[in-house]
């Protein structure tokens, strides 16, 4: 790449495989545990929404102690993160080594806007789970080892650009789930959809 690592997000020396979400390496009775209970969370939140459970509703569900949950995940963003975890992992492969225009083989322009949306497609589906996630704390979205890897892929498809990293900052705080949350009501998919893809392409000038 032309340009260098300019930030703490900006990975521009990681290569983007090694940026990948790792599946989790636990013993087998942890393992149990953790299906458990993003078992139980999936369930509930399907059937309630996410704001309306509780951990201890979850912990109940998997049956599981609570200091146990706790200390596994933390709190409900650490099990937002974590069920999204296999999700982000299929759209990574899919960037990785999947068919063009998401995956490689076609020319950076198309892969940007298949990514922008595959991406949305993705939030969307799990648009409060993500929310979650991003909003826990301030600087949260920032801290998601995915961050990390979408930021790098972008940056890699805008190489050319004045300052690819802060372009790929910039497309992305558009594809946050706070941001569309409140834009959805307003503007609907389809709007939200066609804007990024112009966005997407103006980050390219």
């Amino acid at each position: 790449m032309s340009h260098d690592d300019s930030g703490p997000w900006s990975g521009s020396a990681i290569p983007l495989e090694l940026l990948r979400t790792p599946p989790p390496k636990e013993r087998a009775d942890a393992a149990r545990n953790r299906a458990a209970v993003l078992e139980a969370a999936e369930r509930l939140f399907a059937e309630h929404g996410v704001a309306a459970v509780s951990m201890d509703q979850i912990a109940a569900a998997a049956g599981v102690g609570k200091g146990t949950l706790f200390r596994r995940f933390g709190d409900k963003s650490g099990l937002a993160v974590a069920l999204l975890d296999a999700r982000e992992r299929v759209l990574q492969e899919a960037i990785l080594h999947g068919p063009p225009p998401l995956g490689p083989g076609a020319p950076p322009a198309e892969r940007l806007t298949a990514f922008v949306d595959a991406y949305l497609d993705y939030l969307l589906k799990h648009l409060d789970l993500v929310r979650v996630s991003e909003t826990a704390a301030p600087g949260a979205r920032y801290r998601i080892g995915a961050y990390r890897f979408w930021h790098r892929h972008v940056a890699i498809l805008l190489d050319g650009v004045p300052d690819p990293d802060h372009a790929a900052h910039a497309l992305l705080a558009a594809l946050a789930a706070e941001h569309v949350s409140a834009l959805l009501p307003e503007l609907g998919e389809k709007r939200i959809r066609a804007g990024l893809r112009r966005l997407a392409e103006r980050c390219q000038d």
